[in-house]
Parts: C-alpha cells; sequence; structure tokens
C-alpha cells in the first residue's frame, strides 16, 4: 500500500510539471497551441510539431475580472477561461502561440471573439449533430481548415506520416488511460476518485506522450499487484458513484470530496474530462484526416442535438462499473447540460433503475455546506 501512496504523493509533488515541461519546450523553439476542449483534434495540432497544451479555465480567482466585460450570468467557465486570458495569469495561455476554439455554445463564440483581441484564434465551427453524413463532411472540413491555418502559421507542413505518427502516439496514451480508468470496475475499487481524478490531471498537463502512456501503465500495473495480494485501500460498503456533465476540474473537485467524505466513492467519470474521450480509439487503418474527423465528432456533449451518443456511453458505464448512483454535475448557466438533467433523470432512474441526482454550482466555495447536506443525504440512501 505504500508504493501506492508514494505513486500518488509523487503526482502531487509535480503538480507544476506540466508548466515547466511546456516553458522549457517554448524556449527550445516549440511553438504551443493552447485547447479548450476534448472536440480539438490533439494529432493535428502535434503534426505541426506543435505541443497542444489544455488552458486553465476551472478556477474562480480571474472571475471578478471577467466580469467587467462579460455578464456576471455566465457560465464560470467561460468567464474563468477569459479571465485567465485578461489577466495573463495562466502560464499555458502566456507561452502559447495561438488559440484554438469550438463552437459548443453561444457563450463561448461571443467569448472568442473578445479573446482574439489578446492571442491569435482559430475557430473550429462544430456540426449542431453528429448523426448525420453531411454533419461528419462539415466537420472534415473544419480540421482541414484547422490543419492549414496551422501550416500557415508555423510555416510547416503537415504531412500524412506526420498524422499517422501522432494518430499512433495519443492511441497508445487513450489505451493506458482506459485501462487505468477500468480498474474502478473493481469491486471494492482499489482506488478513491480524488486518486483517479489526480492521474488524469497528471496525464492532462505533462506532455511527453510516449512518456505519460509508460507512466500510466506502470500505475495501473502497481495498483492491481498491490490489489491482487489483498490490499483494500476502499471500504466495500462505499456506494459506487458514476460523475457525469459538465468538465470536472479545478474548483468543481469540491464534489468529489464531498461524496467520499461522506462515505461514497466515485468509481466513474463520464463527462468530457474523464473517460468520454478516451473511449474511442483512432483507426490507424483510414486515412488520417477521415479517422481523425470521425473519432472526434463521436463525443457524447450536450452541444449535440439529439445527444444520444451521451445516453449509448452512459448506460454501458453504469453496467460495467456496477453503479449506486449517478451525480449529473452542471455549471450555473450551462443551459445545454442543465435543459438534458431531465432526460438524464428519465434514463437513469427509469430504464437502469439507479439513483440519480443533479448538481448546479460554480467555483466559489459558497454552496459547500448546502452540497454537503444534499450529496450526504443522497448518499445515505444508497
Amino acid at each position: 500500500m505504500d508504493r501506492i501512496n508514494d505513486i500518488f504523493e509523487t503526482l502531487r509533488e509535480n503538480s507544476k510539471q506540466g508548466i515547466i515541461e511546456v516553458k522549457e519546450a517554448k524556449e527550445n523553439g516549440m511553438n504551443i497551441v493552447g485547447t479548450y476542449c476534448v472536440y480539438t483534434p490533439w494529432e493535428v495540432i502535434a503534426a505541426a510539431n506543435a505541443i497542444p497544451a489544455t488552458l486553465c479555465s476551472t478556477s474562480e480567482a480571474t472571475i471578478s475580472e471577467a466580469e467587467k466585460h462579460l455578464p456576471r450570468n455566465l457560465c464560470p467557465l467561460i468567464k474563468s477561461s477569459y479571465g485567465f486570458g485578461i489577466t495573463d495569469k495562466c502560464p499555458y495561455f502566456s507561452f502559447s502561440d495561438l488559440i484554438v476554439g469550438e463552437t459548443t455554445c453561444d457563450g463561448k463564440k461571443k467569448m472568442y471573439e473578445y479573446l482574439e483581441r489578446i492571442k491569435p484564434m482559430h475557430v473550429m465551427q462544430l456540426p449542431q449533430s453528429n448523426n448525420r453524413k453531411e454533419d461528419l463532411e462539415m466537420w472534415k472540413r473544419e480540421v482541414v481548415y484547422l490543419k492549414e491555418r496551422l501550416e500557415k502559421e508555423f510555416d510547416i507542413e503537415i504531412t500524412t506520416e506526420k498524422l499517422r505518427e501522432q494518430i499512433k502516439l495519443r492511441n497508445e496514451e487513450r489505451k493506458a488511460l482506459k485501462g487505468f480508468y477500468e480498474l474502478g470496475k473493481l469491486v471494492p475499487p482499489p482506488i478513491y476518485g480524488e486518486e483517479i481524478q489526480l492521474v488524469l490531471n497528471h496525464a492532462k498537463f505533462h506532455f511527453d506522450k510516449k512518456s505519460v502512456s509508460g507512466q500510466l501503465r506502470e500505475i495501473t500495473e502497481v495498483i492491481k499487484e498491490e490489489y491482487d495480494q489483498g490490499q483494500r485501500r476502499v471500504e466495500s460498503n462505499r456506494p459506487r458513484i458514476l460523475i457525469t456533465g459538465c468538465p470536472i476540474g479545478g474548483a468543481v473537485e469540491k464534489i468529489i470530496k464531498i461524496i467520499e467524505e461522506e462515505n461514497g466513492v466515485v468509481v466513474c467519470y463520464e463527462n468530457c474530462s474523464g473517460i468520454k474521450e478516451q473511449k474511442q480509439l483512432i483507426d490507424e487503418n483510414k486515412d488520417p484526416i477521415d479517422a481523425i474527423s470521425e473519432k472526434y465528432l463521436d463525443v457524447g456533449c450536450s452541444a449535440m442535438s439529439p445527444n444520444d451518443h451521451r445516453i449509448e456511453f452512459l448506460s454501458e458505464l453504469i453496467d460495467e462499473y456496477k453503479v449506486d448512483g449517478v451525480i449529473d454535475v452542471i455549471l450555473q448557466a450551462c443551459h445545454t447540460y442543465n435543459v438534458e438533467t431531465f432526460r438524464m433523470k428519465e434514463f437513469v432512474k427509469g430504464e437502469k433503475n439507479v439513483h440519480y441526482m443533479s448538481i448546479e454550482t460554480d467555483y466559489s466555495q459558497s454552496d459547500i455546506g448546502q452540497l454537503k447536506t444534499r450529496i450526504s443525504a443522497f448518499i445515505e440512501m444508497l
């Protein structure tokens, strides 16, 4: 068990290593491309010999500055993203040569108009649905437009060979992440949800993907070995919770903490900061642009209408992870996810016969008491 504790302690100590990696890469002449969303095709950016870096967007620290330009009744993720841009408090934003956004919501796409005053922007126009041939054709054009913008911006040719190389590299990371995620299927789970999130953040903010894949496999192997030898870090009577909804990270991790303080355990994150992006590999046998377009458009986001992919994937996860309760986390003023809670509740409770609750929150700590009361009651019911 000490081996596992040592792993997580090392990850906590190295949480800022990603900033050092990007700084050194920038000093060595590498280009940095800031990204916000899992719809942004990582492989195309990496094939341009650039580093795709996830930008800061999950803290209330810069929201007051953002509200000087943006409405107060706007999603905290959008305000935080913009606030970090205008205050220059996000190192990844500072180092970025280009920012890539996507039109997952009206608030984001209008915010990008202001962000473009600070940094060069490339906005990918996302289709409204992902179940028609025309949707894929439109998204493929957007992927090509991004490729052409990167080639022009960085004076580089993105070849088919480079794309195939990056597809293979990122697929290996997805396989390693999937192997790590599936530890949550064990009963009882071998680690806590907070520790899962710690590993996910490590993978997201470290940029040598070959090294990250190796580290993920090593972490998974150590945890499996300890578990097979009878080590149990999580009590078997803890209700198993799946989190769905808006991205989890930064201040919203308060929900994970409360769940596990109240004797639950998070075994799976369905949301886009969790397993959603890793569920499908890019087909290495197809034309790279076709394969990249197909994989990224398949994400089950509430921006899509209808969003059947989310329901289908949620159904699989509830069964595979033996889930006792689903908590749907909604950021305030995220209208698409908020509207979808009715359908999620109908499906989870009606078709899957699993307990469900939705939580609307922001990045502040002001609702901690209320959240603790509600989550405690929910887990007690389970």
